[in-house]
């Protein structure tokens, strides 16, 4: 046998390194994303990337979408330096970096592609739908259930729009899972609470069928595969009827992930970063829409029904201002792509518009970045309490009532507290723990230290608080519902503020979700979600948003996809 010494063998290994990289090998990386590390897998081959896995990730749902297009763009061009998905900023960013850093070890020279031109050609459908939130894949999914082709429109490289940031829950009355639980309601006491919360400027008819209906939303939802097997209660309501995912999840991205599984297994045309226009409309009824395609191209969709559901303006800081002066200024909680596109394309049409003036902060914000704290942490025990230490409003109040408490206080803001029992209790507080939106105290007097307020002060607003929930009565401040005692430490909280969070205000339609023009439905225009008005009044209750866009969905494209027969 012939032996080699340490050169020889150092020079064979080159050798194999060598071949290795020309012939290909994985390379396996990681960075930190939005959740937590993503960590990936790359496949190069002769200086050439063939195939990019991610093999763990903690990232949301409707980032997946985002992910996928990130990773065949750095596949076409072999570069990292493509755009992120707007709206997962984060998660693009941690993605590209955990890519670049598998390429860097591999030692590969990339040769830099152009993407290929893509020639989009005009296309005919029977409907529509502009917008890809809840409200749009519903209305898509409705109509190809109802035996439509269907094709639906998002400007943005992911699916979900606002509706991905949903937390609190869907508010519905009379429904199996509150049947399963136990809990009594009625349709009727959900019309009173909504009427009320909005100040009774709302379309009672509209109202009506949202309640009616949401019963019936609620199972249709879970057949497609979400999770609505929880319920709470949030501000305005006097039943617990906000359904949502076990534990007290997020709502907004479970129904996102299976209304958007369901429209791709029904065979919904879906066209992501794909801006529509404008609506062609010959004076007798709409024919379709002029879209922008991914690379710039204009095309014609030509249909025989359109459903506008892009959501609503909260993110058009221009538009707010000219509706309310006042929210100069202010933050959002909304994506950046709620910027109005349905209200102004639609205004060549001559629609319709009802309360645009009517636009609602939302109180528990982080002031700091815009993070909204749902408000169903309020609703699962925490207080408010302003820089005295002391509470200073009714927490499960209608939001405008909060917010207006707020601005009231020092520093137009104030602390959410709660104990370990309230965080334990949904699942929405660890991502804000995980991601360090929480001051935590082992003790009352050691939070008050950390936050700079009386130490003495808010001991005694505990104390007042629970002697309150054992005795079910808030001699205080009348709050209703008292669910459970703060007495379990380490003790946390967070200084929230109210910010822009939704715009009640849009294009007027009625019970069968057509859009109006001098009260007169214009043929073939239908439109659902916060893209409408007159629904929630001069204020929406917290849980009334996710059950409005997904009833008013289903009816415009069931009735859509109707018209186009």
């Amino acid at each position: 046998m012939k032996f080699f010494n340490k050169k020889h063998i150092s020079f064979l290994a080159s050798l194999l390194l060598t071949a290795t990289l020309v012939q290909g090998k994985e390379f396996i990386s990681s960075a930190k994303g939005y959740n937590g590390d993503i960590k990936v897998k790359v496949d190069i081959t002769n200086n050439e990337i063939k195939n990019i896995e991610v093999l763990e990730e903690k990232e949301s749902s409707f980032t997946k979408d985002g992910m996928k297009s990130i990773i065949s763009d750095i596949i076409e061009t072999q570069s990292v330096k493509v755009d992120n998905v707007a709206g997962a900023t984060s998660t693009s960013v941690g993605l590209k970096r955990a890519i670049d850093r598998a390429i860097k070890e591999s030692g590969a020279k990339l040769t830099p592609r152009d993407k290929k031109v893509v020639v989009y050609n005009d296309v005919t459908t029977d409907v529509v739908v502009i917008g890809g939130g809840g409200a749009g894949l519903t209305a898509a999914i409705a109509a190809k259930d109802n035996g439509s082709n269907v094709i639906l429109v998002e400007k943005a490289a992911i699916l979900g729009g606002n509706t991905n940031y949903a937390t609190g829950g869907l508010n519905a009355a009379e429904t199996s899972v509150q049947e399963a639980k136990g809990v009594k309601d009625s349709v009727n006491i959900f019309i009173e609470d909504t009427m009320k919360g909005g100040k009774n400027t709302n379309d009672k008819n509209l109202v009506t069928k949202m309640a009616n209906s949401s019963a019936k939303i609620v199972d249709w939802l879970m057949e497609k595969g979400a999770d609505l097997s929880d319920l709470g209660r949030m501000g305005g309501q006097s039943v617990d009827r906000t359904h949502r995912p076990t534990g007290g999840a997020p709502v907004g991205p479970n129904v996102i992930a299976a209304l958007s599984e369901s429209a791709k297994k029904s065979g919904v045309d879906i066209r992501l970063s794909t801006f529509a226009e404008s609506i062609i409309y010959d004076g007798e009824a709409v024919r379709g829409i002029v879209v922008k395609a991914p690379n710039g191209q204009k095309y014609t969709i030509n249909s025989k029904a359109v459903v506008i559901a892009t959501g609503g303006f909260g993110a058009n800081s221009e538009m707010v201002v000219e509706n309310v002066s006042s929210l100069k200024g202010f933050g959002t909680t909304n994506h950046k792509g709620a910027t109005g596109d349905g209200i102004i394309m639609s205004k060549p049409l001559n629609v319709d518009l009802i309360h645009m003036d009517q636009i609602q902060t939302h109180p528990t914000v982080i002031p700091t970045n815009s993070v909204m704290i749902t408000e169903a942490v309020r609703g699962n025990g925490a207080i408010l309490v302003n820089r005295d230490g002391k509470r200073f409003v009714n927490e499960l109040d209608t939001r405008d009532v909060v917010s207006k408490a707020e601005l009231a206080q020092k520093g137009e803001s104030a602390y959410l507290m709660f104990d370990e029992t309230v965080k334990k209790s949904l699942k929405a507080i660890d991502s804000y723990d995980k991601k360090g939106y929480l001051t935590k105290g082992d003790t009352i007097a050691d939070l008050a230290k950390k936050l700079g307020i009386p130490s003495e002060e808010l001991e005694k607003t505990f104390s007042r608080y629970n002697e309150s929930v054992k005795s079910g009565q808030d001699s205080e401040f009348k709050r209703q519902s008292l669910p459970t005692t703060l007495t379990v430490g380490p003790f946390y909280s967070v200084e929230v503020a109210p910010a822009v969070h939704h715009t009640m205000g849009g294009i007027k339609i009625n019970e069968n979700a057509e859009v109006l023009s001098n009260n007169a439905p214009i043929n073939g225009l239908f439109a659902a979600g916060e893209v409408t008005g007159g629904i929630h009044g001069s204020n929406r209750l917290g849980g009334n948003a996710v059950v409005d866009i997904t009833v008013f969905g289903k009816i415009a494209g069931e009735n859509a996809s109707n018209f186009s027969k």
